[in-house]
């Protein structure tokens, strides 16, 4: 079996590439730079791939970011901190985000001629990101299979009823290397812990009963 997975090198996606492996798929890894001021997540993808043996190829989309609004994660404002709000999200979203590059991803599918597109999205995005929710995923599905006539290619987000804890409780179980992997916003050497993103992957481990490794890391 062959897979593309969207993999941007953070937590949701690296459990899902050992899920997929775990199945035993084959996978080709898209990592998308699209100017994000967590560019690290790019590194920490290439690491972990680079480590499996497996395709991975980085896609660069970044002069879209000039036409893409004011996305703190474009570096455009400051990042919020604290617990997910409203008004956070809508500092941290970058407009049509997955469907750019689920889309960019279908074609390289196609041309590939594999049939299955996966990506990450969860249950504890849906009230942050439009481009996560189930209505979402359900109109993109027959969007994608249509457009993909010649070599049909159907999109998978497996994810999509899982909370994070139920994530990083199966990645946990799946061995993934969570001290590989990057999630805050800020892009600096270290996780800031306060930004929202930070928040909700430590909340994860410790509703699993346990510590972040990545945080553990750097805490030595």
């Amino acid at each position: 079996m062959k897979a593309v997975l969207i993999y941007s090198g953070g937590l949701d996606s690296s459990t899902l590439l050992y899920r997929l492996l775990a199945d035993g798929y084959q996978v080709d890894a898209l990592t998308f730079n699209y100017a994000q001021r967590h560019k690290k997540e790019i590194e920490c993808a290439r690491v972990i791939t680079s480590r499996l043996d497996i395709t991975h190829h980085i896609i660069d989309l970044s002069s879209l970011a000039a036409f893409l609004g004011q996305s703190a994660l474009l570096g455009k404002g400051e990042v919020p901190r604290g617990l997910y709000t409203e008004e956070a999200a809508r500092q941290t979203v970058v407009p049509n985000r997955n469907m750019i590059m689920l889309s960019v991803a279908a074609g390289y599918a196609e041309a590939q001629r594999i049939p299955e597109l996966f990506y990450a999205a969860h249950r504890n995005d849906l009230t942050v990101y439009p481009d996560c929710r189930p209505e979402f995923v359900d109109a993109l599905k027959p969007a994608i299979r249509l457009g993909t006539a010649w070599h049909p290619v159907q999109l998978r987000a497996p994810f999509l009823d899982m909370t994070k804890a139920e994530i990083v409780r199966m990645g946990l179980e799946l061995q993934v290397p969570y001290e590989l992997t990057w999630s805050c916003y800020l892009g600096m050497d270290k996780p800031c812990r306060s930004c929202p993103t930070c928040i909700e992957r430590e909340e994860a481990f410790a509703l699993c009963g346990c510590r972040d490794p990545l945080v553990e890391m750097y805490s030595a």
